[in-house]
């Protein structure tokens, strides 16, 4: 009689390890990353008058409303480049991060329901948002660069440099922060709700300390005893990179990229530290 054959297809187990990112259980769940970043493409805008259009409109109307309030109003210069072409590259920069961000700083509250009834990789959800927000990108890149031909085409002489071979870089740069970031909060979620609504006003207001709707040069002219506040914030040297690539003014400097950088996957990494902590007991506080 032969014995039974007693090995197991998967085994699961409690995780010990402080950072686990298990790539080949990830990559075994591929077909449910994708389902998710399916579902998040297809149900965001899901009975909206306008649809996936406000993926146009927002970075366009928010252009606009900075072109009027600090350029028109408070007469801050942008150099040779036209304000609106200035103010939607940093907001297509900025609404990459803060929707990373925002999107994965809820990850345990709002899937508590899914989390408690199935096993998969926890760290899928928020993979599966900044993967979204990728195809979000995409498309706002697509409108930054129809506004560039436009500028281009009236005549305007303004062009990348060589800096845009760091474009996939800065991507994950900006995923990296607001996936950490994002983790970080999502843990703290579980016991202290109202640090939702903290993100998002938090949000609001760090768009103006990063440098989003001025160049890092005015702070340095006009606040030069403050200017380190907002220099040494990673997102500000995100955003002034982005430009500069893009559009050839402003800052840069190999520190600040490396810099930013480093502070981007260690931020990550201790993000990824806590969530994993936090996933092993959250059902019961959430």
């Amino acid at each position: 009689m032969k014995e039974a054959n007693n090995e197991w297809l998967y085994e699961i187990t409690p995780k010990r390890k402080l950072i686990d990112l298990n790539f080949k259980e990830i990559w075994r769940y591929r077909d449910l990353l994708f389902l998710f970043v399916k579902r998040n493409i297809v149900t965001v805008y899901k009975q909206t008058i306008l649809g996936p259009l406000w993926y146009f409109i927002q970075p366009i109307f928010t252009a606009i409303t900075f072109t009027l309030v600090f350029n028109n109003i408070a007469n801050i210069p942008t150099g040779d480049v036209p304000p609106f072409l200035f103010n939607l590259t940093g907001i297509t920069a900025w609404n990459y991060f803060s929707q990373c961000l925002t999107g994965t700083s809820d990850t345990f509250r709002v899937n508590a329901g899914i989390f408690g009834k199935v096993y998969f990789p926890r760290v899928i959800m928020p993979l599966a948002t900044v993967i979204t927000n990728l195809f979000k990108f995409g498309i706002q890149i697509g409108v930054l660069s129809v506004v560039y031909i436009i500028v281009l085409w009236n005549g305007v002489k303004i062009s990348p440099n060589i800096n845009i071979l760091l474009f996939p870089i800065y991507i994950v740069m900006m995923a990296l922060f607001g996936l950490g970031a994002g983790m970080i909060i999502s843990a703290f979620t579980t016991k202290y709700r109202d640090l939702s609504v903290l993100v998002g006003f938090a949000t609001s207001l760090l768009v103006y300390f990063s440098a989003v709707p001025y160049p890092l040069s005015e702070v340095s002219d006009k606040m030069p005893d403050w200017d380190w506040v907002v220099k040494f914030n990673p997102l500000t040297q995100i955003i002034e990179g982005f430009r500069y690539m893009i559009l050839n003014t402003g800052i840069f400097s190999w520190p600040s990229f490396f810099y930013t950088l480093t502070v981007s996957i260690l931020l990550f990494l201790f993000g990824l530290i806590i969530f994993n902590r936090t996933e092993k007991n959250f059902i019961d506080t959430v």
